[in-house]
């Protein structure tokens, strides 16, 4: 009985405005930074390269700037994040692409989803 209490509660704090992307997908997150008292969007794109599942359901988004590879790790459920973009899909065959971290440039392209 206490189960069904549970997943009912699990049920309404999933999170049903993020579109389905998983490892290799170009996302646009969307966080909110407060500065101060004001708050602002911040844009953070890059490729998802993990993707963990449950309820504290969380991935990681993988960037380059200004030369340096950065590394962010969003949790799903969590109210920072404002929306996510999808931007491009791309065919991989793992769930886990941390070995981009040791490609550069071109070799570390991914080919897209047809």
């Amino acid at each position: 009985m206490s189960n069904l209490i549970i997943e009912k509660l699990l049920a309404k704090t999933k999170r049903a405005d993020l579109p389905p992307f998983g490892a290799g997908d170009t996302v646009r997150v969307h966080v909110k930074i407060k500065e101060g008292d004001k708050e602002r969007l911040q844009a953070f794109e890059g490729v998802v390269i993990s993707r963990t599942k449950g309820p504290q359901a969380s991935f990681t988004v993988r960037k380059i700037s200004f030369g340096q590879g950065v590394e962010r790790i969003f949790p799903v459920h969590s109210k920072v994040i404002d929306k996510v973009d999808l931007l491009r899909s791309s065919k991989v065959r793992r769930a886990k692409l941390y070995y981009l971290r040791g490609l550069r440039g071109k070799a570390a392209r991914l080919r897209d989803a047809d």
